[in-house]
């Protein structure tokens, strides 16, 4: 049964790489004790100029909460040093919602019973045709796991019609073998972002029954699989609230830490998404994550690492996504639709969760420059 395989255990067909990172964040996240820290070594950490990840790991402590402000202040300064006034807008689209794992927390798990549906090629480029008249100029295209409904080649496609009408293509997909990612480059992504969903081995067991998804050591080397691939920026998070969230977000930057640090030419960035509202979602015993929480995550990863992008998903409500873009996030999505064609009026297929901010890429772009600072669609250009 394919329940009972076991989720360290590689299946045919998955490319394994050979990295020392996967064993060097788990090790490093099982010895992480974060009530050990005191305030004094959040005090310690605010007088380093350069965060250690040890300082990081006191950042994420309990014992950090008293010290939010002077956080938020260093935040700030980390993210204008870098990124000036700027905040990038984008926009997912879902091509389709087929997906062949079953995670109980997920609203695409395949034995839930929703509406599926995949776009075809027309349907992509109306889709995208109607994004792009709002002028965003970065778009994230995002697939349910299913190898045989949206193939590589699919994806690919999509891709070649995206690159017609905007500047940066990210991908939130499948996982993939080095070989697929250069054949997604050459169509034109840019960027991959996976969901490690949960750092924690064994929890990860628990919450993962079927499918490709696991397959826990395949998923976590995605990124690097990505970049030896030719994609230039790899994404990382982790679904708060599924596990313990302060020891999640310590693996998440020390696996975007030690990536970057292997490979300094790619752009590291992280995804900061809670747990919606879902179906199932009492069946999987949810740890509830805290705005002052998730807030604190945030900071964390900026002082951790003060050159990655932070995206700020739709699942937050916008009080919230306007304070932290002028703290410490540097991404965030408008005009989102999470059903299957949504963009060109009702959708096609059922959406993977609930977002909490509906605005329009107008009211984004002008709440942006409202807090002074400088709305950006793209800063690439291909020649």
């Amino acid at each position: 049964m394919e329940q009972k395989q076991d989720h360290m255990t590689y299946k045919e067909g998955m490319e394994q790489i050979d990295s020392e990172i996967l064993s060097q964040v788990i090790e490093r996240t099982k010895n992480y004790q974060y009530e050990t820290y005191k305030e004094s070594d959040v005090i310690r950490a605010l007088e380093h100029e350069t965060c250690t990840v040890d300082d990081f790991g006191a950042y994420l402590s309990p014992a950090a909460l008293p010290f939010l402000e002077p956080m938020a202040r260093k935040a700030q300064m980390e993210t204008r040093k870098h990124f000036g006034n700027s905040i990038y807008l984008f926009t997912p689209l879902y091509i389709a919602n087929y997906c062949e794992n079953y995670c109980i927390y997920c609203g695409f798990n395949c034995h839930n019973p929703i509406k599926r549906a995949k776009l075809n090629i027309e349907e992509i480029e109306n889709e995208m045709k109607t994004i792009a008249d709002t002028g965003l100029k970065e778009i994230l295209l995002l697939t349910g796991e299913s190898r045989t409904q949206s193939d590589v080649t699919y994806i690919g496609e999509a891709c070649k019609i995206a690159r017609k009408y905007f500047s940066v293509i990210g991908l939130e997909v499948y996982p993939m073998n080095i070989r697929e990612y250069q054949y997604l480059h050459e169509c034109g992504a840019d960027f991959v972002t996976v969901f490690q969903e949960t750092y924690n081995p064994d929890k990860y067991a628990t919450l993962h029954l079927e499918g490709n998804k696991r397959v826990f050591p395949y998923r976590f080397d995605t990124q690097e699989r990505a970049i030896r691939g030719g994609i230039r920026g790899v994404g990382f998070g982790a679904l708060l609230g599924l596990d313990d969230f302060r020891k999640d977000a310590f693996a998440t930057g020390l696996h975007g830490y030690l990536l970057q640090k292997k490979y300094p030419h790619a752009e590291v960035s992280f995804s900061c998404p809670r747990l919606r509202p879902i179906i199932n979602h009492e069946a999987m015993n949810p740890k509830d994550v805290h705005e002052t929480q998730l807030l604190q995550v945030i900071m964390a990863y900026r002082l951790f690492m003060p050159f990655a992008g932070i995206t700020i998903s739709s699942r937050e409500g916008k009080r919230f996504r306007d304070h932290v873009i002028s703290i410490a996030a540097t991404k965030i999505s408008a005009g989102v639709d999470v059903g299957i064609g949504g963009h060109m009026g009702e959708a096609k297929g059922d959406e993977q969760f609930e977002i909490s901010d509906d605005r329009s890429v107008e009211d984004i772009y002008q709440a942006i420059k409202n807090q002074g600072l400088q709305p950006v669609m793209s800063d690439y250009i291909y020649v």
